[in-house]
């Protein structure tokens, strides 16, 4: 990736020493949450930055968000709230997992927003002297976290002050056609007629795209503001910008006779071609990186896919800890491997070439899994840090 303005974050090590890199483009980010934005003109658009924003970094990507515009974020628990406040300090801040009672000081002192599913009571006793503000999740059809529609009836009833957001979240939204979205949307909506006047938020990335009606007050993006696709529906043609890209360095070429196997297990055998042996390239990542051991490939099972100067290649034998092997018998520019002049390069693993749902889909998984995994030991850098 090219840009004006590119800054690097040494968050893990070095490039010099890494075996990896991560390249995280902010402006994608920001330009990624305008689209949402501008998706829902109805509703306000906040930002969902658990799991230290989907791994890229809650420090870069909460003023990357603020400065687009965004005034709300979503974490999970307070210790991301933490940050995000330190990030942003005049951010609205929700705790998804609701109200820790060993943290009340917490809550109280970096003004986190508890969403209750349970010890409701508990908060109220708390906040009640300040009315510290409050969000309520409601069970529609999950089974995971929020309150009952009759227990949040009762609620409301004994409440000495409202919450300043009504919450439930989709199961299925990533299937639009699945009919436990519209099942969910009535009852959500059944539900908050107890309080019509407080704000309403439904619909996470993918339910977004749904349609207008899943859209009410708020909108809480996750994966679709780093670049992942938020439902089935996208995955040929993803309408956001990619936000990632991961190299990884080719420590050694190797010309593997046939017959022979790659990696653990002996899985993949190398197999004949016009000559007797096959080019593997040997990669500086592995799973110990979050690329996951299940893109693995073997005789009975084709593997993911890395790329090399824009063409791909396949991984041939077992993703190990550190180390992957690809093969690149086949690649048009193969006569540059035998030149040495591949020495100072990388092999993209996510990138333009090959996408995050590429990936996953290759791992038997889906992006968020892969996204907030990746690059532990990785040289991040971050570009386009101007919007």
């Amino acid at each position: 990736m090219n840009s004006l303005s590119s800054t690097s974050e040494n968050l893990t090590v070095s490039e010099e020493l890494a075996g990896g890199r991560l390249t995280i483009d902010l402006g994608a980010i920001a330009d990624n949450w305008r689209k949402l934005n501008a998706m829902t003109p109805d509703a306000e658009c906040a930002a969902v930055v658990k799991a230290n924003a989907y791994g890229l970094g809650i420090s870069r990507v909460v003023p990357t968000l603020w400065r687009a515009g965004c005034r709300i974020f979503f974490v999970a628990l307070p210790e991301e709230g933490i940050a995000v406040r330190k990030a942003a300090p005049e951010a609205t801040i929700y705790i998804l997992c609701g109200f820790l009672p060993d943290a009340a000081k917490t809550y109280l002192n970096h003004q986190l927003r508890p969403v209750l599913s349970a010890r409701a009571d508990e908060w109220l006793a708390i906040g009640r002297a300040t009315n510290a503000p409050y969000a309520v999740q409601l069970e529609t059809g999950m089974n995971r976290l929020g309150m009952d529609v009759a227990d949040y009836a009762a609620f409301m009833e004994s409440a000495d002050y409202p919450p300043s957001l009504q919450i439930s979240h989709l199961a299925c939204a990533d299937t639009p056609k699945h009919a436990l979205n519209q099942h969910q949307r009535q009852n959500f909506d059944s539900a908050v007629k107890l309080a019509p006047q407080i704000p309403k938020s439904l619909a996470n990335s993918a339910g977004i795209f749904l349609s207008a009606d899943y859209h009410h007050d708020l909108v809480r993006p996750g994966i679709a503001l780093y670049g992942g696709a938020s439902a089935e529906t996208h995955l040929a043609q993803n309408p956001m910008k990619p936000v990632v890209r991961v190299e990884s360095r080719i420590l050694q070429i190797k010309f593997v006779p046939v017959g022979q196997t790659i990696g653990y297990g002996a899985h993949e055998t190398v197999l004949p071609t016009d000559g007797h042996f096959r080019i593997t390239a040997t990669l500086a990542c592995g799973y110990a990186d979050g690329y996951l051991r299940s893109c693995s490939s073997s005789d009975s099972a084709k593997g993911g896919f890395a790329a090399w100067r824009g063409q791909k290649v396949p991984l041939i034998g077992r993703v190990s800890m550190d180390l992957i092997s690809v093969d690149m018998t086949d690649h048009p520019k193969l006569n540059d491997l035998r030149d040495q002049s591949w020495k100072d390069e990388w092999i993209e693993l996510i990138g333009p070439t090959i996408t995050l749902d590429e990936v996953a889909s290759a791992a038997g998984t889906i992006g968020y899994e892969l996204l907030t995994g990746l690059g532990q030991r990785f040289h991040k850098i971050y570009i386009n840090d101007n919007n």
